[in-house]
């Protein structure tokens, strides 16, 4: 994908000049003009910083359905979720356009010995979810918690956690945070 055809392209039709985005983001305006001219390649994070002056999220900006004119969608098919799997953790984001998601929503799937990995997760959002089928261990700081079907949760991001199951059969999960981060 041409990155900075597409971060015109989109400025344009959000009728947002370079100068107006540069005040919004602190970004300067010849920066926003050279990731257009594809005379720098911004990092993840500066691209992230640009598109919230738009605001647009990332998965909106790679995504080849921001281009259709459509109506809003309410329902996905199974075929329509992001797939943002990592590792042996499957993970499903639904609602991958909707426009300026204030949360992400989730169908996670963790086979027999699946874990979210060693280095504790950590960010700045809230956390619930819902045990749908099988057990789960869940690490929250330095509390330990064995979730079972039709068990659920809720907590700060901001404390370091980790999804393990250590068990024999498949967990699926159903969950959400907020702020948004995918």
């Amino acid at each position: 994908m041409d990155v900075g055809k597409r971060l015109k392209s989109i400025r344009m039709f959000r009728n947002i000049s370079q100068r107006e985005l540069a005040k919004r983001t602190g970004v300067t305006n010849s920066t926003i003009s050279m990731i257009e001219k594809n005379s720098v390649s911004p990092s993840i994070s500066s691209l992230k910083k640009v598109l919230n002056g738009i605001p647009i999220s990332l998965v909106e900006f790679f995504s080849d359905d921001l281009d259709r004119e459509k109506t809003q969608q309410v329902v996905y098919e199974q075929d329509e979720l992001m797939d943002i799997s990592t590792g042996d953790v499957q993970m499903n984001l639904v609602g991958k356009l909707f426009p300026r998601r204030q949360m992400t929503f989730l169908i996670e799937t963790y086979p027999p010995s699946a874990d979210t990995g060693i280095e504790m997760l950590q960010n700045d959002s809230e956390e619930g979810g819902y045990v749908v089928e099988g057990k789960i261990e869940l690490t929250v700081g330095d509390d330990v918690f064995i979730l079972n079907e039709n068990d659920s949760y809720y907590f700060d991001n901001n404390k370091p956690h980790r999804f393990r199951n250590l068990f024999d059969k498949v967990c699926k999960i159903v969950s959400a945070t907020t702020p948004a981060n995918f």
